[in-house]
């Protein structure tokens, strides 16, 4: 009986936390829009928590754009593609947030950097809270009830299939499949 007791603990405590941490974010660049020049992709990025672990995902028309990683501020500010670290083209491009930092990012088609088309974000430790602080922090946001709701579905989830594994073994029992005898 002992060795149930540990299986339902795994199950019932250990697995959910497993889960969560095993969770990373992809952010879709630009949301919706996409990496576009119509988007503006600095007030976008400063909507979002990057941290160590997650993924940025630029979602383009190949041919029309890129994506290049510049390798520093002042790149970044002279759209100097001529100092890039990466480039992507494929229109469906991963990059992984790997390390704490600021990264620069701009589009390599002539002339959209200086249109506009580029992006700094900045990757915080995996631990960092989601939310920046602020003075009021205890108050309801429109942006934290849908993680609200999915920490509330994960969990609802992890109770109903411990409660079907419990059911089920008592059904076992109950009808002689599962022999439970004391040594």
């Amino acid at each position: 009986m002992e060795g149930k007791s540990r299986i339902f603990f795994v199950l019932f405590f250990l697995l959910p936390l497993i889960a969560k941490r095993a969770s990373a974010t992809q952010h879709v660049v630009g949301g919706s829009q996409g990496w576009d020049e119509s988007v503006d992709l600095n007030t976008w990025a400063s909507g979002q928590t990057f941290k160590v672990g997650d993924q940025l995902v630029f979602k383009y028309s190949s041919g029309l754009h890129s994506v290049v990683e510049l390798g520093s501020g002042t790149a970044y500010k002279n759209c100097d593609l001529g100092t890039s670290l990466d480039t992507k083209n494929t229109g469906n491009d991963v990059v992984k947030l790997n390390k704490v930092g600021t990264r620069y990012f701009a589009c390599g088609t002539l002339g959209h950097c200086e249109q506009g088309m580029k992006m700094k974000i900045t990757t915080v430790a995996g631990n960092a809270p989601s939310e920046p602080a602020s003075a009021d922090s205890g108050a309801f946001t429109p942006h934290s009830f849908p993680y609200f709701l999915c920490f509330l579905h994960y969990y609802s989830l992890c109770f109903i299939f411990c409660f079907e594994i419990f059911y089920l073994i008592m059904l076992f029992w109950r009808f002689g499949i599962l022999n439970v005898s004391h040594y």
